[in-house]
């Protein structure tokens, strides 16, 4: 029994520490505007300014070469909707103010190369901030697709992680 008990402690610290950033962090992305599942202000909308919000990373990787960014709404009617993909952000990043790009923006299913704000026809949709931490520095030219900056991503996601927020239209 001690035996079992003993290699199950092992596995546990092995597997643990495969996912474990240095000092016990991991990654994190918040916002100082919206809590994780809680409502994205207007400002940050299509009813308002429709400008990206402050966005706070912490725990990067320290062997991380550059971070990406996408944020979409899978609640959208025709499908899951892109709004902003931003990419070779530099890993020292520890926030992005409002109204900023921090690194080479990608397209948007608005048609444009930056951030498009929430914008449900109906009901309360969630949107997905997704950060990832990269092993390389992506060669790519603005302009990209999410489906293409998630091909170059493939095998070099040292860490992520998501903020969701909410948007409902209002009157």
């Amino acid at each position: 029994m001690r035996i079992a008990s003993v290699a199950l402690t092992g596995i546990f610290l092995v597997t643990n520490n495969l996912f474990a950033q240095p000092g016990g962090a991991t990654m994190k992305i918040t916002s100082p505007a919206f809590k994780h599942n809680d409502m994205i202000p207007r400002k940050y909308t299509c009813q308002g300014d429709d400008i990206s919000p402050p966005l706070t990373m912490e725990g990067i990787p320290a062997s991380a070469k550059t971070l990406a960014l996408i944020v979409d709404d899978p609640d959208a009617p025709m499908g899951t909707w892109v709004h902003w993909v931003v990419f070779n952000i530099p890993p020292t990043t520890a926030q992005v103010d409002e109204k900023t790009i921090p690194g080479k923006q990608g397209r948007n299913d608005f048609g444009g190369n930056d951030y498009g704000g929430p914008c449900p026809p109906s009901g309360t949709h969630r949107y997905f901030f997704k950060l990832y931490a990269l092993d390389t520095t992506l060669n790519l030219k603005d302009g990209i697709k999410k489906q293409d900056l998630e091909k170059a991503m493939a095998g070099h996601i040292l860490d992520e992680d998501e903020l969701i927020g909410l948007y409902k239209k209002t009157q």
